[in-house]
């Protein structure tokens, strides 16, 4: 690639500066997933009583967008190192738009839940693909902070979804939220065709074959650190994936708030979420990576065993449960940029397929436990109980398993200074 298309893409007509620009586009791509996820949530008792499904077999719905979430990056993610990222990028967001055309028409549960598989498939493109770009541009802390004002870009989805899928919903039934979404991923198609350069050069490519892509996910597996960093961050995501299953049913139905209310309030949740990765890059100027991970990490348990022991004995009602969930969310703030900025470090030329399993363990570890709040009942003890289980598992993975007090100080080996990419250019992949 070369430099001036990345000056092009840094600086061009809109006058946005380059680090910027990188944020908002790529931030919108990952947003896929969660805007797929999060908008139709407030419409989950309408999917059940207009199709005739039990509440957990609607809830395996969102199951099912996880499963193709995770089993999309496996897939995409090794596509993506052999070919470049603008194609499969293009290709999987196609996708995305034809199943969310589908679903807009599904007449069964079962059929929505497969097609919710392949809108998961669709989506993984933005999210694998966007990662990958990441690592092709920057690393070490710049790649935190990058990851930080991803996320940001990422959290304003689920501030505004549950809120938009409540406004659509006055207007339109929940199929309407579907066609939404298909006109959204249009929209992407045509932001990626005109505006992101490919950004991995045709001599650091790797192959496509089988036997090839099977020894790097092997060579990943075998790495006891990244595997660990991949865990904390799965099961960062599945506490997070236990709010969002269980909200709509612990708002709406326990405490009888109507499909508005549930939007603004989920939607207040994440702004706590946003607030913690927008923290994260001014504590990274003084802090490693590993050392802020470790300070959240240990913090979401103990706010995690807070919450769990107020849900269980019923103290303090519905202020206690949001104060709760908000703290959660807040360290997972801090959690979720850091732990992938650890793990991809490590991975240069395999950034597509290094990306690719984690973000397939981490839906994946979320797609297994979304299941866990319906089982146990869909009360804010059942939610509470499943964030606390997730936050202490991560906890385990961090202290047994990656050890970071062994891991190396990251300095800013990024390729790129924040000087550099808020100037003229941006740098070209390493």
């Amino acid at each position: 690639m070369s430099s001036g298309l990345l000056r092009s893409f840094a600086s061009g007509p809109t006058g946005i500066p380059g680090r910027l620009r990188v944020a908002l586009i790529l931030g919108a791509l990952i947003a896929l997933g969660p805007l797929t996820i999060d908008t139709y949530l407030p419409a989950l008792p309408r999917v059940g009583a207009d199709l005739q499904a039990a509440e957990t077999t609607v809830q395996l719905t969102l199951t099912g967008t996880l499963l193709g979430l995770a089993l999309g990056q496996m897939l995409i993610g090794p596509l993506s190192d052999a070919w470049g990222r603008r194609l499969p990028l293009l290709a999987g967001t196609a996708l995305h738009v034809l199943a969310s055309a589908a679903v807009a028409v599904a007449p069964s549960i079962e059929v929505l839940a497969v097609l919710r598989v392949l809108q998961g498939v669709g989506a993984s493109a933005g999210a694998v693909v966007g990662l990958a770009v990441v690592r092709d541009l920057y690393t070490g802390r710049q790649g935190a902070t990058m990851l930080s004002r991803l996320i940001l870009v990422m959290g304003a989805f689920p501030v505004i979804a549950p809120t938009l899928g409540g406004f659509l919903l006055r207007w339109t039934s929940w199929r309407g939220v579907f066609l939404f979404l298909a006109v959204y991923g249009l929209v992407m198609l045509v932001v990626v065709t005109r505006g992101l350069p490919e950004t991995l050069p045709a001599n650091h490519r790797r192959s496509a074959r089988l036997g090839p892509t099977l020894r790097t996910y092997g060579t990943l597996l075998r790495d006891r650190t990244f595997v660990g960093l991949v865990l904390v961050a799965g099961l960062a995501m599945a506490g997070l994936f236990s709010y969002v299953s269980g909200a709509a049913y612990v708002y709406q139905q326990q405490f009888g708030m109507d499909q508005q209310t549930f939007g603004l309030l989920f939607g207040a949740g994440a702004v706590w979420l946003v607030i913690g990765t927008q923290l994260n890059p001014v504590f990274l100027r003084r802090y490693e990576p590993r050392r802020i991970l470790t300070v959240a990490v240990l913090a979401g348990v103990a706010i995690g065993a807070v919450l769990f022991t107020l849900t269980a004995t019923g103290t303090g009602g519905l202020p206690a449960l949001l104060a709760g969930v908000w703290a959660l969310l807040l360290s997972a703030g801090f959690v979720l940029p850091n732990a992938p900025a650890l793990a991809l470090a490590r991975y240069g030329e395999s950034a597509g397929t290094a990306a690719a399993l984690l973000g397939a363990l981490q839906f994946g570890i979320g797609a297994a436990t979304s299941p866990v709040v319906g089982v146990l009942g869909n009360d804010a003890w059942a939610m509470a109980t499943s964030m606390f289980g997730a936050t202490a598992l991560g906890a385990l993975a961090l202290l047994a398993v990656v050890r970071p007090w062994t891991l190396p100080d990251l300095g800013d080996d990024a390729d790129t200074t924040d000087d550099e990419l808020d100037g003229d250019a941006l740098p070209a992949a390493a």
